[in-house]
């Protein structure tokens, strides 16, 4: 049945203007995929009969798109660690060994998602353990719910427990297996993903970046340059390589399909060459502030003779929340640390239409345009007192959005609908 989703809407064309209609209305078909989106009063007589959601003032916007997180880590939100290597190794890899067990991954991945759509995020590129269950438990539950979801089993092979290491061989046999099972089916897609240069050995990288070029719109995850241990390790292994990028690039991960978490510590020449491959770094500003990595800088990264292209993502479970809200909040208060003040606009743009493009989906979903896919987030900037208090002084977008990435949160996300399909919707 049609379905016609009213409230004051807002998403991002593809020059990065805010389009936004302070009475608006998104039509939906049958098939999930927007009809047709604009004023209220507008709205083709077609539409008249259509079963309607009322949201009022409400924002009804692109649902979230988050393009880091670790779907095997979901518990482990505030787990201390001394630095990013302790908390690897006192917390992660222990939680990350239970994914062996295909009925524990499967009971995970639907507690998981759930707290996705909880928090008004639709689409995702996550991490999964080694283990090919766990991949497949998430696969199939994005695929339940009609979900763009993006992942891929992880692959490490050293400088971790026996009970989440792999080896060169069975990491690439398993990753062409779930490929070849899940990649195009649906909205899913497969990400191959060697955990970071620590724990893959030199046969275990040139097999990834193999895949990567062997794997028709596979896209490659891992991470870059997240905290000062973990670079002068990375130089012990590898100390013919110019510095940490290039150990990815001498294999041939580097590419416009590539993204790395993190990237806080780049020097210019790294920065050149991840802008010169087309590679994605994904700020991660959380988990950054919560394992005292460093304050990444998205100005540095955007030197004008030599860009490289930015993400925003949650990276739970080194992060500490799920909502893309709260790390949009933290991400403004990160770069106001470096010196750069972005704007609300800038921020909401980044984590709905910018990651869909980073993510290479931004065909089917990131904005409200007609044949994309309705996956929306419905917040509601009086969701609580403070909130309620703070948008009588809000005299523009601008103010609202600022406010509710600053104050907003779970429960600011009044409903998500992912293909249409309301996922969820607060009491």
């Amino acid at each position: 049945m049609t379905r016609v989703i009213r409230g004051q809407t807002l998403s991002f064309a593809a020059d990065g203007k805010a389009v936004h209609e302070s009475r608006g209305a998104v039509a939906v078909g049958d098939d999930g995929t927007i009809l047709w989106a604009g004023p209220q009063s507008l709205l083709p007589q077609g539409f008249a009969q259509a079963e309607v959601d009322d949201y009022g003032d409400k924002l009804v916007m692109p649902g979230f798109i988050d393009a880091h997180i670790h779907f095997p880590q979901y518990r482990m939100l505030a787990a201390p660690g001394k630095d990013l290597l302790d908390w690897l190794t006192r917390f992660t890899f222990p939680e990350e060994s239970r994914y062996a067990d295909a009925a524990y991954a499967r009971a995970a991945a639907a507690i998981f998602l759930k707290r996705l759509f909880a928090h008004g995020t639709t689409s995702a590129l996550a991490f999964c353990s080694v283990h090919k269950t766990c991949a497949e438990a998430l696969f199939a539950a994005a695929e339940a719910h009609g979900m763009a979801l993006v992942t891929g089993k992880t692959m490490m092979d050293r400088n971790a427990i026996p009970a989440v290491e792999d080896t060169p061989e069975t990491g690439a046999r398993e990753t062409v297996e779930l490929y070849e099972k899940w990649h195009g089916k649906g909205r899913l897609r497969y990400a191959v993903t060697p955990r970071f240069a620590i724990t893959s050995s030199d046969a275990q990288l040139k097999v990834s970046g193999e895949l990567l070029s062997s794997l028709p719109g596979a896209l490659m995850q891992t991470h870059l340059s997240e905290s000062p241990g973990e670079i002068a390790f990375v130089k012990e292994l590898f100390p013919r390589a110019k510095d940490y990028t290039d150990v990815y690039d001498h294999y041939g991960l580097l590419s416009d399909r590539s993204l790395f978490a993190h990237g806080i510590h780049l020097s210019d020449r790294e920065c050149a060459r991840l802008s010169e491959s087309g590679s994605t770094v994904v700020h991660c500003p959380t988990s950054n502030t919560f394992l005292g990595s460093g304050l990444m800088s998205m100005r540095w990264l955007r030197e004008q003779d030599r860009p490289v292209h930015l993400g925003v993502a949650t990276d739970v479970g080194g992060g500490t929340s799920y909502s893309m809200l709260a790390t949009l909040g933290e991400t403004y208060k990160v770069q106001m640390l470096t010196g750069y003040k972005p704007t609300a606009h800038e921020l909401f743009r980044m984590a709905t239409r910018g990651n869909a493009g980073r993510l290479k989906i931004d065909h089917e979903t990131g904005a409200l345009e007609h044949g994309k896919f309705a996956d929306i987030v419905v917040l509601d900037p009086e969701a609580t007192p403070v909130l309620a208090s703070r948008h009588e002084l809000s005299s523009s977008l601008e103010d609202v959005l600022f406010s509710l990435m600053i104050l907003g949160g779970d429960r600011a996300v009044t409903a998500t609908y992912v293909k249409g399909r309301k996922v969820h919707e607060r009491a």
